[in-house]
């Protein structure tokens, strides 16, 4: 029998995300989305689960464009939902995991301002489903000063950044610090909330403390990738990791190759599964790619341990979000005329 985590309605939490689970696409859907055209997926995912927001939004977009609006919105009422549903100890923890998407939001509005964009171009890419709503995305999109936007989010999630990060951005136009800064801030509340001690709270947040670390490796490939100088990295680190500290993390970025740093990761336990995956990532793109493959094979290992704890709706989360990005990826690689193989290959299956 297993027992509940913390305080909280598990047990009716636990059936809903399984019931939602079963429900996601699975890869046969993928392999036949990519035998189709995007009018073709657009009706293919009505029929799997997207058909409201589909037929809601159907008089106003088309194409592509109904597919992004109609995947995201889909996915923002499914997590304020389950957020919505929560109680106790359990709402805390899931709300402070749905923060991210505060913060993503934010970056979406402040680069769409830095590049003259409507509002309607910005809102294609928002998910509300964290501490902003709909009117607060409004009035930081209408703010006129940086200093107004970082004042209505601190006052929605708790979040801020430095005044040089503040500086940066106003002077030299430059996101960076912000993001960084922001990610730090959202980590440290995601750990501050799992307050827990039972053996199930504690796997989540191990779990999150090897995301961070995930995280961070990903920063030191980068830099390598673009022989950024090792010096800057220390502003990029995120705290909190499971084993990899600030010392490992200047030393990896202190190495003059790749190779080299992946030498300073040795004592880490993802290293010989990462070092293998990531020996064999060439660009970017395709780093990123295989960090979101091994996050979600890491969440899904530890998703049937504690059925009745926080651990099972993280990851219903994760896999609906990865649905929504294969789904975009078939569309957009079909729209954009690339061919099957190399779609299916975007894909983290």
């Amino acid at each position: 029998m297993f027992k509940r985590s913390g305080t909280g309605n598990y047990a009716y939490m636990s059936a809903r995300v399984k019931a939602k689970t079963s429900k996601l696409l699975k890869e046969e859907d993928y392999n036949k989305m990519l035998m189709m055209s995007v009018p073709e997926i657009s009706h293919y995912i009505s029929e799997a689960g997207y058909s409201k927001e589909m037929n809601d939004l159907g008089s106003r977009h088309e194409g592509i464009e109904l597919l992004e609006y109609a995947t995201y919105m889909n996915m923002s009422k499914q997590f304020r939902s389950i957020l919505e549903s929560a109680n106790g100890e359990l709402k805390s923890m899931i709300s402070a995991y749905l923060t991210k998407w505060d913060f993503e939001n934010l970056k979406v509005v402040l680069r769409g301002r830095n590049y003259g964009l409507p509002p309607d171009k910005i809102r294609e890419d928002l998910v509300i489903a964290g501490s902003l709503k709909e009117d607060d995305i409004e009035r930081i999109m209408s703010a006129p000063s940086i200093e107004d936007v970082m004042a209505i989010f601190k006052t929605k999630t708790g979040l801020s950044v430095s005044d040089e990060a503040l500086r940066l951005y106003k002077e030299e136009n430059v996101l960076t610090r912000i993001e960084d800064e922001l990610t730090i801030g959202y980590y440290k509340g995601v750990l501050d909330s799992i307050t827990g001690k039972d053996r199930a709270t504690n796997i989540f947040r191990t779990y999150i403390k090897y995301v961070i670390d995930l995280k961070n490796i990903e920063t030191i490939m980068k830099f390598k990738m673009e022989n950024v100088d090792g010096a800057l990295a220390a502003d990029f680190f995120i705290p909190g990791g499971a084993q990899l500290n600030d010392k490992i993390f200047a030393q990896a970025n202190a190495a003059p190759t790749i190779e080299a740093a992946f030498n300073e990761l040795q004592s880490l336990k993802v290293f010989e599964e990462l070092k293998t995956l990531l020996s064999q990532t060439p660009n970017i793109s395709l780093l990123v790619l295989t960090m979101e493959r091994f996050r979600l094979k890491l969440a899904i290992q530890v998703s049937h341990m504690y059925p009745l704890s926080v651990i099972p709706v993280v990851v219903y989360m994760i896999m609906k979000e990865d649905e929504v990005k294969k789904i975009r990826t078939v569309a957009h690689g079909i729209n954009s005329g690339l061919d099957r193989d190399t779609i299916k290959n975007l894909l983290v299956i």
